[in-house]
């Protein structure tokens, strides 16, 4: 492994840096009207799943009707549903949210993380990257993989040796799609300037899986319309 956090000071300095985001949302959060019914049901699911009232996130992303179930439906195959322990997809996800400056993705998975089982202590520590002591061997190196991942598009050799002992193929597939899809979306968190939610509950989304969210309200919707 490199000793050098491929981030480094300067990421760390534009990420605080960028005077110009607004704490105004570009795009406001849709009402049941401008989002549809099929899809307030689902927001409303979420919050529940999540703690709190329907998430900012799902309200301004259902206004794209068209990609908002699509979209939930790939998510969900990574978070909850995916095949790495859900404390390693909560330390990706994190040092994700670190990486691309994305308030609201560190808020909300702060909570989940913790919920999920991974200490306060870790999650805490997320901001300090792979080098800061109190890390295992295989929490160091799952840190390292998404650093590499945001500042190059690419997992070094190194670092894939070393998850070759750690992770099956497709649990290879999963973090890479895991770190690209929450850079994504910090992104456009970020760029739609999506206001945080306020505090709720512990989340339960082990309770209940995204995919059957969806599916439960795509099925209260059409016994409406018969």
């Amino acid at each position: 492994m490199r000793d050098q956090d491929p981030v480094g000071s300067a990421g760390a300095a534009r990420r605080d840096e960028r005077p110009d985001r607004s704490d105004v949302p570009r795009i406001a959060p849709g009402d049941r009207r401008q989002i549809g019914v099929v899809n307030a049901l689902i927001a409303s699911a979420l919050g529940l799943a999540v703690g709190g009232p329907p998430p900012n996130i799902f309200t301004t992303l259902a206004r794209n009707r068209r990609l908002f179930r699509r979209w939930l439906r790939f998510a969900s195959a990574l978070m909850p549903g995916g095949t790495l322990p859900r404390v390693d997809t909560e330390l990706l996800i994190l040092r994700v949210a670190h990486n691309c400056g994305c308030e609201y993705e560190r808020g909300q998975h702060e909570r989940i993380a913790v919920a999920a089982g991974l200490p306060r202590d870790d999650v805490d520590r997320v901001a300090a990257g792979a080098q800061a002591a109190g890390w295992s061997a295989r929490q160091a190196l799952l840190l390292r993989a998404a650093d590499e991942l945001h500042a190059e598009r690419f997992i070094s050799d190194h670092s894939w040796g070393a998850l070759r002992a750690e992770l099956s193929d497709n649990q290879l597939i999963e973090l890479c799609m895991l770190v690209g899809h929450y850079e994504m979306l910090a992104m456009t968190l970020n760029s739609l300037a999506v206001a945080p939610d306020a505090p709720g509950r512990p989340p339960r989304f082990g309770a209940r899986s995204v995919v059957s969210i969806v599916t439960a309200a795509q099925r209260r919707r059409s016994r409406r319309n018969q």
